[in-house]
């Protein structure tokens, strides 16, 4: 069965981590859009966009629809003529859509893929939660908890307006009343699998939860971290099938 030709992509500054294309050929193939592509497309910077834009349906044609990832997922918000109430809510994107006007609409899929993804594993102990990092991932997931009646607090470089403790700040004490732990940075995303933000790992135990919005690699040095303290352990990768599901509902609403 061959359906009308559809065109998608992520829009990122630096993809070379990516699943995604696999993710939606594998879609593709088994939905019958044998037609359909998903392509990367790496842009310096988000004052291009509009340019940009033109340029690519211009040589390759009309996109239905991009992902948004670091660093953009909050820069595009004044490229966009229109917000879905969950993108409004979050403050930040990572899915959009042109309208018939010739502007693009923003949309949030990374909260309700982050909960889908997060549910069941959660139990009563999990009342509390630090959320790592501040951009369009953490916002997302600060959304999602909050609406589950999760506490939640923020650990970040710089200050914020939300609740929130500088890393040189965090104590191992915080840490142990905080058994939800959910890191929201690209620290430690191929290919500096090495890398880990600063934390009091000893604070962490067995009944802690931790989970590293980052699947590749599958396993990040955040998450060896906490598996040694005995700590249950997740990353991105079902997180990230949900939101892409939910984005190419949206798509093809």
């Amino acid at each position: 069965m061959t359906l009308d030709p559809i065109r998608l992509g992520l829009l990122g500054q630096s993809l070379s981590h990516s699943h995604s294309p696999a993710l939606f050929a594998e879609k593709f193939k088994r939905e019958g859009w044998e037609s359909a592509r998903y392509s990367l497309f790496e842009l310096d910077g988000i004052a291009q966009f509009e340019e940009w834009i033109k340029t690519v349906e211009d040589q390759q044609g009309a996109l239905a629809g991009l992902n948004v990832t670091v660093p953009y997922k909050e820069s595009i918000l004044p490229y966009l003529s229109a917000l879905t109430p969950e993108a409004q809510a979050i403050g930040a994107v990572n899915a959009i859509k042109p309208l018939s006007d010739g502007t693009w609409m923003g949309h949030n899929t990374d909260s309700v893929g982050f909960l889908n993804s997060i549910r069941p594993f959660l139990r009563s102990e999990h009342e509390r939660a630090l959320i790592i990092g501040n951009g369009g991932a953490a916002k997302a997931v600060r959304h999602g908890l909050l609406g589950l009646g999760i506490q939640v607090a923020h650990v970040t470089r710089r200050e914020v307006n939300w609740q929130a403790v500088r890393f040189d700040e965090l104590s191992a004490e915080a840490v142990k009343h905080h058994k939800l732990i959910v890191h929201c940075t690209p620290v430690g995303t191929y290919p500096n699998t090495n890398e880990c933000v600063p934390f009091p790992w000893q604070g962490v135990t067995p009944k802690h939860l931790v989970v590293d919005l980052i699947y590749n690699p599958a396993e990040t040095q955040f998450l060896r971290e906490a598996r040694k303290m005995g700590a249950e352990t997740m990353n991105g990768k079902d997180m990230l099938h949900a939101q892409a599901e939910a984005a190419w509902r949206w798509w093809r609403s």
